[in-house]
């Protein structure tokens, strides 16, 4: 994403927020405009890696979007966001590293396979079935959000490419490919049932991202 826009008078700030809360897309977008350096500048402190860093910062946009109702208008904005973006990019990185620590504690070194051996049956079954669900809750998807899931999660395309490609600005290519994601976890839950209850956006991305060879 380019630079900031030019911070708004306090005025014009309140007039920005309060636009936001009755659901103005717009105004949002200019806000985040506006703050999405310094989000990103703290998301990156904590993940290392740019791609990671901008999906942190668009997931904590959209977190903050949700909270912006509990913002106290006699404060600093940008306080108040770096204060609550900060609280999510921890609580972020003690999800990341709880689920590493998981998977490392479940990784049994006896039982692993070489890389290169092939998958028996069952994995195979899983395997075939996890790309049937996730066709199907993309076909779901209206074609702006299926497309910008896509351009990102199965072609790995950066957010200025995708933005070229579907000739609308980054900030709308964010909010697509989140949105997406967010409706996708919703059709796979719904077509899966209570056993994948917990899934949420990233685990949706990081399944097409595993199943990308056989959804291209």
């Amino acid at each position: 994403m380019s630079a900031d826009a030019p911070a708004p008078s306090p005025d014009d700030l309140d007039t920005l927020l309060e636009r936001c809360l009755r659901g103005d897309e717009r105004a949002w977008d200019l806000v985040v405009r506006q703050h999405w350096r310094r989000v990103f500048t703290l998301a990156y402190k904590f993940v290392g890696r740019h791609a990671e860093a901008e999906d942190l910062t668009q997931e904590v946009f959209l977190k903050v979007f949700k909270v912006l109702g509990t913002f106290d208008r006699r404060s600093h904005f940008e306080t108040w966001l770096v204060s609550v973006s900060r609280h999510l990019c921890i609580d972020h990185y003690r999800g990341a590293r709880r689920e590493r620590d998981h998977v490392d504690r479940g990784v049994d070194p006896d039982r692993l396979s070489p890389v290169s051996a092939a998958p028996g049956p069952m994995a195979a079954l899983e395997q075939r079935d996890r790309v049937v669900l996730l066709r199907t809750a993309l076909a779901a998807l209206p074609p702006s959000l299926r497309h910008a899931v896509l351009l990102r999660d199965i072609r790995e395309l950066s957010y200025a490419e995708i933005a070229d490609r579907m000739r609308v600005p980054e900030g709308t290519v964010k909010s697509r490919i989140h949105r997406g994601r967010a409706e996708l976890a919703r059709h796979v839950r719904r077509l899966r049932g209570p056993d994948v209850r917990a899934i949420g956006p990233a685990g949706v991305a990081a399944a097409i991202g595993h199943g990308a060879g056989a959804l291209s």
